[in-house]
């Protein structure tokens, strides 16, 4: 039932993409270098006459240092504020009276503000946010108030959760000396005393046009784009003081680890997995490519190996997925996580993990199955054009993390070209239970 299913899943992707109007055809980029340092990516896209502008710091959470967990984040919320030129708010207020919309967000690697906007607004995005990357003003009542906002997110979407917490502690274990064990929100007990000396010495030190990819896509030509880039992001001095980006390394992982999380609130208890694994690195993407294409295969969709054999097979569990984050400057992680069915316990469902992926170690990947989700997944970097927005985030995601515009622009190839033995030969390289930690979220036990 399930292969057929599959069949014509397939059948269907290969008529869209056969259709003349869905040919996936080379993104318009073009690439250049402020003589500051700062990078510079236009996407055109003439469909509408919107743009998006989007500034990508190379700072995340895991360049903060020692102690001050969080501050990535933190300087996140108060960019907002008043600078030499701008009251506190009026960024976002100007961007909205003009039609527009704007935020930003933290990651591990990286920070990156946005706005979408008419195109012929460009130019006072530019103004607006080059001047947040100089003139930034903060006081301390700003400071305090901003930093309830912040521990108040970690309430909402950590401490409220206990999959969140589990997900935290899980990193922590994975991670033993690399800032990625170090949740991007930051830990509470750090965050409390965040103040306004920590986040100035985190934007002076990260926060300049050396450290920065600007990339604009929409109704823009690369002259318009570089002529505004140089009128407001060219004047603005490099910081010649650019810390190399090294991080803390992790030491090999030679010890399988394990732990329990516990937690009254549990209402689903689920196994989950994560191997160390490593990331697209510039000009050598190709095991990443196949550890792309494994998580699909063991993990996405009902057709995948985890779904049939234990949803529909042996009806172990009411949920299967497997996922690899690539997109990453240091190595990251290869997960897998399964709901058991009512009546299932953990060490049964972890069992039948087990016997999975050793099933699946000794035939690989049927032809078929490969085939379909080559498919699926030129048809999703097909949609993905659809959205200006997108295709920003591809790019500056990539840049912040190591890869160049032709990375990006070769990574479909690679996906087509990887073959089942490609397949095979990354599960035997990551599936290794000595690199790996294995966590049971769970209630708390019953005392009598």
């Amino acid at each position: 039932m399930f292969r057929l299913t599959a069949l014509v899943l397939g059948l269907s992707l290969a008529f869209v993409l056969l259709q003349p109007s869905a040919v996936l055809a080379d993104d318009q980029v073009t690439h250049f270098t402020l003589e500051n340092g700062m990078d510079v990516v236009v996407i055109e896209d003439h469909r509408a006459p919107v743009a998006v502008h989007m500034v990508w710091y190379r700072a995340g959470s895991a360049d903060e240092p020692a102690g001050a967990s969080g501050i990535a984040h933190f300087l996140e919320h108060l960019m907002f504020k008043r600078t030499e030129n701008m009251e506190s708010g009026e960024f976002s207020r100007t961007v909205a009276s003009n039609g527009g919309r704007d935020n930003a967000f933290t990651s591990y690697d990286y920070t990156a503000y946005f706005q979408r906007v008419a195109a012929d607004r460009l130019g006072l995005m530019m103004r607006m946010e080059a001047d947040r990357m100089v003139n930034l003003q903060l006081d301390d009542s700003e400071i305090a108030t901003e930093r309830e906002v912040i521990i108040e997110e970690r309430n909402q979407r950590v401490e409220n959760s206990p999959a969140a917490l589990f997900r935290e502690q899980k990193d922590a274990v994975q991670y033993l000396n690399h800032r990625y064990g170090v949740p991007i929100i930051g830990w509470r007990h750090e965050m409390v005393s965040l103040d306004r000396d920590d986040a100035l010495a985190f934007y002076d030190r990260f926060y300049a046009p050396n450290n920065a990819i600007l990339v604009v896509a929409g109704d823009v030509t690369p002259d318009e784009v570089r002529a505004l880039a140089e009128e407001h992001y060219g004047v603005i001095p490099a910081n010649p003081d650019l810390p190399e980006r090294v991080r803390p390394s992790e030491p090999p992982q030679t010890a399988e680890r394990r732990m329990i999380y516990r937690d009254a609130r549990v209402a689903q208890p689920y196994v989950s997995r994560s191997y160390l694994a490593p990331e697209r690195d510039s000009g050598a993407q190709e095991d990443a490519a196949a550890l792309t294409i494994l998580a699909e295969v063991l993990g996405s969709g009902t057709t995948s190996v985890m779904s049939e054999a234990l949803q529909f097979d042996s009806q172990i569990a009411t949920f299967t997925g497997a996922f690899y984050g690539g997109m990453s400057l240091d190595s990251t992680t290869f997960d897998l996580v399964v709901v058991p069915s009512e009546g299932v316990s953990l060490e049964e469902a972890e069992a039948a993990i087990d016997k999975v992926l050793a099933d699946f170690l000794e035939t690989g990947v049927h032809a078929e199955d490969l085939d379909r989700i080559k498919m699926q997944l030129k048809a999703s970097q097909i949609y993905a054009r659809d959205s200006v927005e997108s295709l920003a985030n591809r790019y500056g995601r990539a840049m912040t993390q190591g890869l160049t515009v032709t990375d990006v622009q070769e990574w479909p190839d690679l996906l087509q070209a990887v073959t089942a033995d490609d397949v095979l030969a990354a599960a035997r390289m990551v599936l290794d239970r000595r690199q790996a930690v294995t966590g049971w979220l769970m209630a708390e036990e019953v005392t009598q």
